[in-house]
């Protein structure tokens, strides 16, 4: 059965068409769409699911932009707090709570509020906003019952905190009051696409295009496109997205994904062309920097990588930074160091899982490359329950593997690759899978193709995944 096919809604100003005819899977993007979810698009692959831990969960996409979340108006009085960053998404929030202030009865402000909130925590990895917007949002529904803007912002919440169930019951709840408003189906389609819900994903993503076809749109179809292996219609739409894009957040963002797929394709100049491009516009971007991380360390400057990656979780304590900065350092041979940046990450989870964010997922993939196959697989087979994803399938098949359960991870590996995502760790997996049930020629070809698909795509694994080619190609 095929899914539904995006299109662009019908305005002079869409060129772009995007005609989408994957089959439908049993398994699920992230993401996002993570970026996402939040209003970020989520990470691809093994990155993206660990960027969701603390960007926004699972296929988080860029939604409203941090200066229309509240648009003050120029009689409005300066920023009151010192504690509240100085960007235009602070500025927004501090003159938010001015306003409040003066005419607490106002459920309007409250919901634009909560949704900044939940926008700050991604931005600052500070999960301690989300009680701040889950308060904000609770006010404003409490002063007015089943208003749009504030299930909206609940949404975006239980997105964040990876309750994604809940994430899509608000947002059915916010159609029921706002039928055509597109950010509506920004949170459908986050929390769909984490639920394994493919063909309910395509359609609210299918929607919001013909709603409002501009970055938030075209960036969560990129995400869909890239999770059934439509890579060239995802970068397409992605390239739409930044002639959409006109603030350097924005054009930031574009650029960091166009990178991210060259990364994942194996195009290391193309990333960096894409990651150089989107410092141009904010010299200041974690992402970029974050980007840049790594095709350094793909390039063997392993010391320059170690150093970037060192400022980056310096500024931004994001799981998946801690993740890949201790993986890097393990595949350097520095162990304690290793150990201390996962006593970190340890900590930055705990204090997650205290405001209210739980990822099992990221919990699994960090088990199962410390070797620690129990909690591997306690953890994946827990996300699971939660929400049945083509990435929560490949770390479940792994976690598998690694108790020795090959039949059993066989299964989930074939519905991690249902969809027709490619993605090189997802195949290294399958691959040494294929190989522990006796299908060697299956495996060759299917660490053949991951490694011609993107031979960096993982300090400590991509090594593994040569030598395990290597092997089953020496004659025995």
């Amino acid at each position: 059965m095929a899914a539904p096919s995006l299109v662009t809604a019908d305005r002079p100003s869409v060129t772009v068409q995007l005609v989408l005819s994957w089959r439908a899977s049993s398994a699920r993007h992230e993401t996002c769409i993570d970026p996402e979810v939040s209003p970020m698009r989520s990470p691809s692959g093994r990155r993206r699911l660990l960027a969701i831990a603390a960007i926004v969960g699972g296929v988080a996409l860029l939604g409203t932009t941090a200066a229309t979340l509240l648009r003050p108006s120029p009689a409005e009085p300066p920023p009151a707090s010192a504690a509240v960053a100085e960007t235009a998404l602070g500025r927004a929030i501090s003159a938010a709570q001015a306003r409040l202030r003066a005419t607490p009865e106002d459920p309007e402000t409250w919901a634009r509020l909560g949704s900044a909130y939940v926008e700050q925590a991604r931005i600052t990895a500070d999960p301690s906003y989300y009680a701040k917007a889950q308060g904000a949002l609770e006010k404003s529904l409490a002063q007015r019952p089943e208003n749009g803007p504030a299930l909206i912002g609940m949404g975006s919440l239980a997105n964040a905190r990876h309750d994604f169930t809940a994430a899509r019951d608000w947002g059915l709840r916010a159609r029921a009051v706002l039928p055509d408003t597109a950010e509506v189906y920004g949170v459908l389609a986050d929390a769909h696409t984490q639920l394994g819900e493919t063909d309910e994903a395509t359609a609210a993503v299918q929607r919001m295009l013909d709603l409002e076809p501009g970055v938030p749109a075209f960036t969560r179809a990129s995400y869909d496109l890239e999770l059934h292996g439509r890579v060239d219609e995802a970068r397409q739409a992605l390239g739409r997205a930044l002639q959409d894009a006109t603030g350097p957040d924005d054009i930031a963002f574009c650029q960091y994904y166009l990178g991210e797929l060259a990364f994942d394709s194996g195009d290391l100049d193309l990333a960096d062309e894409h990651y150089d491009r989107g410092l141009a516009a904010d010299p200041n971007d974690t992402t970029l920097a974050h980007g840049k991380a790594r095709t350094a360390a793909a390039r063997g400057r392993t010391d320059e990588a170690l150093s970037a990656y060192l400022t980056i979780t310096s500024r931004v304590p994001l799981p998946q930074y801690l993740q890949e900065y201790a993986a890097l350092l393990t595949s350097a041979g520095r162990t304690d160091d290793a150990a201390r940046q996962y006593d970190v990450l340890a900590q930055q989870e705990e204090v997650l899982t205290a405001a209210g964010s739980v990822d099992d997922l990221a919990a699994s993939v960090v088990a199962a490359d410390r070797g620690d196959a129990d909690s591997a697989l306690r953890h994946a087979e827990a996300e699971w329950s939660r929400r049945p994803n083509i990435l929560v399938a490949d770390a479940l098949a792994w976690a598998l593997h690694l108790n020795g359960r090959d039949a059993e991870a066989l299964g989930y590996a074939d519905r991690a690759a249902a969809l027709g995502k490619v993605d090189a760790g997802f195949a290294f997996h399958r691959g040494v899978i294929l190989a522990a049930v006796g299908r060697a020629d299956e495996a060759v070809a299917v660490l053949d193709a991951a490694l011609r698909a993107n031979p960096h795509f993982s300090p400590l694994h991509a090594p593994q995944a040569q030598r395990a080619l290597a092997d089953l190609r020496s004659p025995r």
